[in-house]
């Protein structure tokens, strides 16, 4: 186990990394069902946030059982796992009674480490300091090195011989990251080393970027949207007769969707996992007044709030299961407060005017109305507005309706057009290889309701079937508003019309989207191919 002695490694972004720790222990017992079950991402999360504080991790001798080890046995596969020329890998496999036999070799070369200072702090995660880990924490002792570990009962033996643990906690409601946080700034804390908690992984772009720029409308809208669709089959099973409690988990779901939103605002925006799951949740049925929008705010809020909190915690070497409790309930909780007594009616407002300004269009002119709606779509998706603008709308009037105007006219402008284009090129293909390209695409929209974009390539190939694009979406938008059709895309083109509130006027409006995209394609196709074989025949004639 023992390394080549680096005096000045640098970390990702390049700081000198000045202190050097061994990581000891193993996938623990109540430790194995919170992360530790994976112990190369409890590893590698350790290694980050040693890395934000410029502490190189130099060593590790980490036992992994493929169980927990309240249940382990001598018999239980296990894992060795150490670090060898900076990289985590696997040194023995076996039965745990030899692999911790193996364990106890390399505990004796970190011992020999320690002694020689090589290694300046230990992390102890559910260690054994009174068998597998006893001769490198007998060095730590004798050398004076600090310490920071998790597992009550391991870090008490550890303390007994006299190891100077200066920040430790238990497992119980922490993370991998969170724990790696408190290990990080307590030795930070010591050495009065600058740290700043940081969020990502070696395979992604470590971040430690402020949460407000991890603020992304679309992203949690997009994220959210199974839900919702979820919500809408409710409404689809509702219609059937005898299923009228599907009326009763209609309302239910309706109740859960500002709470949705605000999971995955929390969780994308705190960069915390499950500490930003529970502050969501938290702050999301304290939201739930004031519709998804509540949710949206109060989950984003409560995001912002934990990793500061985390890094308020931390700084003042609170355990990690305080940590968990503080950062996700406490930020939930405020954040929740604040809409709940304050903003919640504010948001329902602003939800309640979208919604009245597209029934007001509708009220007003709807064959208008859904024929604007139609022929500006594909514009908007290509130029990126779709997802940004477009889709949250689509989601408010679902909260409201259990379906959507804009929803139709996806579906409709969108999601027919498209499976009408590439109809056409299985039909009447231009070429052989747009029929081959055209095949997947098409029972892909059919029998999934998206992936739009691939009538692309036949959009952008050809003027004319863009212009074809266009005008089916138009029609089909027109008949879709004067029947006032509302409904979802992102299920089957077969089954969307009964998630729909007019089932007659959705399949009608579908049906003059899909033959005007068919005809108007083929159409373009034809004039291609005789275009091609007029130029064909001037070639010949001319050689």
């Amino acid at each position: 186990m023992s390394t080549t002695f680096e005096q000045h490694k640098c970390n990702k972004r390049g700081d000198i990394l000045n202190k050097r720790v061994a990581v000891i222990g193993s996938s623990g017992g109540n430790l194995y069902n919170l992360g530790g079950k994976d112990p190369f991402a409890l590893l590698e999360a350790i290694k980050i946030q040693l890395d934000a504080a410029g502490i190189e991790m130099a060593a590790v001798q980490f036992v992994a059982a493929d169980v927990s080890m309240d249940q382990a046995k001598s018999h239980t596969p296990a894992r060795l796992i150490v670090m060898e020329k900076g990289e985590l890998k696997v040194s023995f496999e076996g039965k745990l009674a030899e692999v911790n036999k193996k364990a106890k070799e390399f505990d004796k070369a970190l011992a020999e480490q320690i002694e020689r200072g090589e290694i300046d702090g230990l992390i102890l995660v559910s260690a054994d300091p009174k068998d597998t880990n006893s001769e490198a924490v007998k060095a730590g002792a004798e050398k004076g090195l600090p310490a920071v570990g998790t597992g009550g009962t391991s870090v008490a033996h550890a303390r007994s011989v006299g190891l100077n643990v200066v920040a430790a906690s238990g497992t119980t409601g922490s993370t991998n990251r969170t724990r790696a946080v408190s290990y990080a700034a307590g030795l930070a804390n010591y050495w009065n080393l600058r740290y700043k908690p940081v969020i990502g992984s070696y395979q992604e772009k470590i971040s430690d970027e402020s949460p407000f720029k991890r603020i992304n409308f679309r992203g949690i809208m997009v994220t959210s949207l199974p839900a919702f669709i979820a919500m809408a089959i409710t409404i689809a099973l509702s219609r059937i007769p005898g299923f009228d409690v599907f009326n009763e988990v209609f309302d239910v779901m309706i109740e859960a969707l500002p709470v949705v939103v605000a999971v995955v605002a929390a969780k994308q925006v705190s960069g915390y996992d499950e500490v930003g799951i529970v502050a969501g949740v938290v702050s999301g049925v304290l939201s739930t007044k004031g519709g998804i929008i509540g949710g949206l705010l109060g989950g984003i809020a409560s995001g912002i709030m934990v990793p500061y909190l985390v890094a308020f915690s931390t700084k003042r070497n609170f355990p990690a299961t305080t940590v968990n409790i503080l950062s996700g309930g406490l930020s939930g909780l405020l954040s929740g407060l604040v809409m709940y007594f304050g903003f919640s009616p504010i948001a329902l407002a602003a939800g309640n005017g979208v919604r009245t300004l597209i029934q007001t269009a509708l009220d007003y002119n709807p064959i208008v109305a859904g024929a604007i709606s139609g022929l500006l779509i594909w514009p908007a998706i290509i130029g990126g507005v779709y997802h940004a603008a477009i889709l949250p709308i689509i989601l408010l009037e679902m909260e409201q309706y259990g379906n959507s105007f804009l929803g139709a006219i996806d579906a409709v402008g969108l999601v027919v057009t498209a499976a009408g284009i590439t109809l056409a090129n299985i039909l009447y293909p231009r070429t052989r290889a747009d029929r081959i390209a055209a095949l997947p695409v098409f029972f892909v929209l059919t029998v999934f309701g998206t992936f739009v974009e691939a009538a692309y390539p036949f959009m952008f190939a050809d003027k004319l079937v863009f212009a074809a694009a266009l005008i089916s979406a138009t029609a089909g938008g027109a008949v879709a508003g004067y029947f006032n059709a509302r409904g979802m895309a992102y299920v089957p083109i077969l089954v969307a019309p009964f998630m729909s509130n007019n089932t007659v006027g959705f399949i009608l409006s579908m049906l003059t989207t899909l033959t005007i995209a068919l005809l108007l394609t083929v159409s373009a196709n034809r004039i291609y191919k005789g275009a091609q074989h007029s130029k064909n025949k001037m070639e010949a004639h001319n050689l």
